[in-house]
């Protein structure tokens, strides 16, 4: 096994099969600070993960959703030692047939979905946030190594 599918293994562990995890989401504001830079923005989200995907229910008109418009680049970050940068995507209505798949699992992994996912709204999406690069921790080594510098696009890690 490569130092990759171990990380990707790791990271199943932590993130995957089928469970509910709590991320940090970061964006960049819509606001600037006062010398006019961007700002990040940070917020706690429910999210399950599959296959270097994090998949998040929101509302179209929250202030992530809004930033991710402008500006699609996030970082993510967990408790259990993780912490990547992605891009994010408004997959649109999580009643659209294109994400039955998605809105299945919502429903299996988020005992909350059906209480307060507001499915019916057409305003209720799937963010898709897709990781690209960051680091994993494993400080039992686990897989032998500690510290996973993961490259999620070309499959590798350093």
């Amino acid at each position: 096994m490569s130092k990759y599918d171990d990380a990707i293994k790791l990271m199943e562990e932590r993130c995957g099969n089928g469970k509910e995890v709590i991320i940090a989401l970061a964006t960049i504001s819509l606001s600037t600070n006062a010398a006019g830079n961007p700002r990040p923005a940070v917020r706690m989200v429910c999210a399950y993960y599959e296959d270097g995907v994090f998949y998040v229910s929101t509302d179209v008109k929250k202030n992530k959703t809004l930033q991710i418009e402008k500006n699609n680049e996030v970082s993510v970050g967990g408790l259990d030692w993780y912490a990547f940068q992605g891009t994010a995507e408004n997959l649109g209505w999580v009643k659209d047939e294109k994400n039955a798949k998605i809105r299945a699992e919502f429903k299996k992994i988020f005992d909350w979905f059906d209480e307060v996912g507001d499915e019916d709204n057409p305003d209720s999406i799937v963010l898709r946030v897709t990781l690209t690069e960051g680091t994993i921790i494993d400080n039992e080594r686990k897989y032998g190594e500690q510290k996973y510098e993961i490259d999620f696009i070309n499959k590798v890690v350093t």
